[in-house]
């Protein structure tokens, strides 16, 4: 099916070439002249009706301080959260342990902060987006990382290398484990059996555990997200999740997260600051995370539709010598360029040769190197040409 094909299936409206590389925000503005923006996980879609006018109804309203400066009783997503993880996922959360922040990673600092002291470990997998391991170290807390690997079936991890990895961090000493699920960059969800035998870990250690499911709306068929805090009580009391609308409903730049804190010392410490410390979102931003979570789905079911095209389409048409596992969720594609030798960071040769901005492998860590992330979200002619001139540059070097 062509690119034409595809764009005439969906009722999205795509930017053309022109106006995206207009654009002011990050993505595109960092890729400089006649480049085309693979890299940072924004989707090139126009935000979602919904949230529009949901935006301009706020912005012609009362913008002077919110009722809601105090989250004790969950603040004003707390029970949208509870409502939409019950409706998608079959998971009730208690919406009065609902936390606001800025972002996922100011959600994370924030906890890791509160919740361990300098010295303890963090396990984590890898690759790992960039900023996840930075914070860890910035706080000084030391990060275990165990890799995602393919060994021939697709990603996956080693249960045993998890449980040696804070084992050997000493007694007492490994005190949270962060958990992307679905995985970021791999696009991997993670099977009950594989949350399973991390809440068995967690329970064994008395691990703290931050679940970051920030892709999980972006979940594609046959596959299910299982919240973490669903595998029971005693873990949902030792579990905080993480998420926004950042990924699904491409809200980055609007600045509002959710975190469901299950651990009442947690919640206590955080609450004590009354938002004093971590700072507070704004109004505009809950009412578009809002109004996402409350009348976006229909939105969100074209980006999934054309997602789910597009993460084949990447499959069919790759350049020689590169190859991909298809995710399992969201619009990255991890590409493991180690056959077409352009190095271990194969991201310079794209953007030199093809004109191609992708994401660095390596950024991810070392188990990146010989890797790029590709983003997908974007109109199906946009990638077109994007795989048109991968795959020239790479024709072109083995000439």
């Amino acid at each position: 099916m062509n690119s034409l094909a595809l764009a005439a299936q969906s009722k999205l409206d795509f930017l053309d070439l022109r106006e995206l590389s207009q654009r002011d925000g990050e993505k595109w503005a960092h890729a400089g002249p006649d480049v085309l923006a693979s890299w940072v996980a924004d989707m090139d879609f126009p935000t979602a009706p919904a949230i529009r006018e949901a935006v301009a109804r706020r912005a012609a309203g009362d913008l002077g301080y919110p009722m809601w400066f105090d989250e004790s009783d969950g603040g004003p997503l707390g029970e949208v959260f509870a409502e939409r993880t019950w409706r998608r996922y079959g998971h009730a959360p208690d919406p009065t342990h609902v936390r606001l922040f800025t972002d996922v990673n100011q959600a994370l600092l924030a906890t890791l902060q509160l919740a361990t002291s300098p010295g303890d470990s963090v396990l984590l997998h890898t690759p790992a987006c960039p900023p996840f391991v930075e914070i860890v170290e910035r706080l000084g807390r030391t990060p275990l990382t165990v890799p995602i690997e393919d060994h021939g079936a697709g990603w996956e991890f080693d249960p045993g290398r998890m449980e040696s990895a804070a084992a050997a961090a000493g007694p007492g000493r490994c005190r949270a484990l962060f958990l992307v699920n679905p995985h970021n960059p791999t696009g991997r969800v993670f099977r009950r059996t594989e949350l399973e035998s991390l809440a068995e870990l967690a329970l064994r250690h008395d691990l703290l555990v931050i679940s970051d499911e920030v892709h999980a709306d972006l979940t594609h068929a046959p596959h299910q997200h299982i919240p973490f805090a669903s595998l029971g009580p005693e873990v949902a009391a030792r579990t905080v999740t993480l998420t926004s609308g950042s990924k699904a409903f491409n809200l980055a730049g609007v600045r509002c997260a959710v975190a469901h804190i299950g651990p009442k010392t947690v919640r206590e410490a955080l609450d004590s600051w009354q938002g004093m410390l971590f700072g507070q979102v704004g109004v505009l931003a809950v009412e578009a995370l809002k109004a996402a979570w409350t009348s976006g789905d229909a939105w969100l079911a074209e980006v999934k539709s054309l997602l789910d095209l597009n993460r084949r389409r990447v499959a069919e048409h790759l350049p020689d010598g590169l190859s991909y596992r298809i995710p399992e969720a969201g619009f990255l594609a991890w590409l493991d360029c180690r056959g077409v030798e352009v190095g271990d960071d194969p991201m310079p040769f794209f953007r030199d040769r093809a004109k191609v901005l992708l994401f660095s492998g390596p950024a991810f860590g070392t188990d990146g190197n010989g890797f790029v992330r590709l983003n997908f979200g974007t109109s199906p002619s946009v990638l077109d040409e994007t795989l048109t001139r991968m795959r020239g540059a790479v024709a072109h070097k083995s000439k």
